[in-house]
């Protein structure tokens, strides 16, 4: 059965174990690694070695992305000598997904033994000093649709996943932050490396320049469509979060300004820093 034509309030431990269960008999992958790729950044799983692929529409109780730059498969193998499993292909709010989907694979790679989460996503500039292309890394989130109740932790707890009240100032792993700056020095990368705060908003339309505005004055780096709900459940379930966003345009703050930004834009940006993006994953997996 696909999660898609089920009823998201009706998901139960016992789903989630039954993915990770056919998962588990279908390879001998045990990967203590998970990795969700942003659109037009699933050229990561492609780095992978002793690859096992698996087509979302196969998996038992999984959506199926509908976004172009989003292949929809998970690929289980190793990269740098490191068991992980990588989602080619995230979900959406605005696909008309319920928070559940959205988050969905990660509570199975929890269950799968998973102990780290490596995300990145495409988003737009806020801060006047970032420039397309620079990759920033995450340090904090604003969860705006959390804002409005849509938290996917809303809703029965259970304990097998993690605590009523999970912790959420320490969502992104400095020692990984690190990690990863000092893995930008060694490929000469840091002439375009940031570091920032992520806000999320539901999409699918983009920012107006008075939204803009606003999240600048909370304080807000990098604005985007994703990440946020499934580093809430990854922190729940207790795995270690490292961000990463890939600048692929600067949002529109003046009203005299004729830039609009598009989904174009974003997948042309995406192929110019793709190699460098992950040439960093991968150097960092190897410090890990």
């Amino acid at each position: 059965m696909n999660i898609s034509s089920s009823n998201p309030s009706s998901y139960k431990y016992e789903d989630y174990r039954e993915t990770a269960d056919w998962l588990l008999s279908h390879t001998e992958q045990r990967p203590k690694i998970a990795i969700i790729c942003g659109s037009g950044l699933g050229g990561l799983a492609d780095l992978l070695d002793n690859k096992t692929v698996f087509p979302y529409k196969d998996i038992p109780h999984f959506p199926n992305s509908t976004v172009q730059g989003h292949v929809s498969q998970l690929v289980f193998g190793e990269l740098q000598g490191k068991h992980c499993v990588c989602m080619q292909g995230r979900f959406h709010f605005y696909e008309g997904y319920d928070i559940a989907m959205v988050t969905y694979p990660v509570r199975v790679f929890f269950l799968l033994g998973v102990e780290t989460l490596i995300i990145t996503n495409a988003a737009g500039g806020l801060n006047p000093n970032f420039k397309v292309g620079d990759i920033m890394l995450i340090k904090d989130h604003i969860n705006m649709p959390g804002f409005a109740g849509h938290n996917p932790l809303c809703g029965h707890n259970d304990e097998r996943f993690g605590v009523r009240f999970p912790c959420m100032s320490d969502a992104y792993d400095k020692d990984l932050s690190s990690l990863a700056k000092e893995t930008a020095e060694e490929q000469g990368c840091s002439s375009f490396i940031q570091q920032g705060v992520y806000c999320m908003l539901a999409g699918p339309t983009f920012e107006t320049i008075a939204e803009c505005r606003a999240l600048q004055k909370l304080g807000a780096d990098a604005v985007g469509m994703s990440t946020v709900p499934e580093v809430v459940v990854a922190r729940h379930c207790g795995l270690r979060v490292f961000g990463l966003s890939l600048i692929t345009n600067k949002v529109v703050t003046d009203y005299n300004s004729q830039e609009k930004a598009n989904h174009d834009e974003v997948l042309e940006t995406t192929g110019m820093r793709t190699q460098d993006l992950q040439r960093m994953v991968s150097n960092l997996l190897a410090k890990m």
